[in-house]
């Protein structure tokens, strides 16, 4: 009887034992599984995040819009008028990176920028001069007495004052009052 009872203590020991076992394995594979899924749902996030990343930057792509010319700031149709008579505007367009801009190309191939009010910000002339009423006297005068026999064919007005693109590829820098600030090349 004794030697029945410790068979059968020995047989719920082993039972108890497997039981633990396949508890443990239980347990172990729902921590892998709980694992797998905080894996996934990050996944999932950054996936999202970066299909919302794509969105802005094809919005942000899209922000540029052709305008026909009768759309751009009075201000801008009488700067085209009286400083480029004669040339059409092959297109307008109009940005808004950041800030609303407009962009004027004309038939001679001479590009414009505007602020949003019309006013001008950059005139490039590719390789032809820039028209003189739009340069300042003391930079028109510096760059005829250090580049004699160059022209001026780009000019952007910056924070600190003046680029401008000599028809030798020179990069001049000017600050507001005209003074030049160095050259790049």
């Amino acid at each position: 009887m004794t030697y029945l009872c410790n068979v059968e203590r020995n047989k719920n020991l082993l039972r108890t034992k497997k039981e633990k076992k396949n508890k443990e394995k239980q347990r172990t594979k729902n921590n892998n599984n709980n694992k797998k899924i905080t894996i996934m749902k990050k996944s999932v996030f950054f996936l999202a995040a970066l299909v919302c990343m794509m969105m802005q930057s094809v919005s942000t792509f899209a922000s540029d819009r052709i305008i026909p010319k009768e759309q751009l700031p009075a201000t801008a149709q009488t700067f085209i008028q009286k400083t480029f008579p004669g040339q059409t505007v092959s297109y307008a367009k109009i940005d808004f990176d950041g800030r609303k801009t407009y962009e004027v190309r004309l038939s001679n191939g001479t590009e414009v920028e505007f602020d949003k009010n019309g006013t001008w910000d950059k005139v490039d002339c590719n390789y032809s001069a820039v028209p003189a009423n739009l340069v300042p006297a003391n930079i028109a005068t510096y760059v005829k007495s250090n580049f004699p026999g160059a022209t001026i064919v780009k000019i952007d007005k910056e924070r600190y004052g003046y680029d401008i693109e000599l028809s030798n590829d020179l990069e001049l820098k000017f600050n507001k009052s005209g003074q030049m600030l160095r050259v790049d090349d």
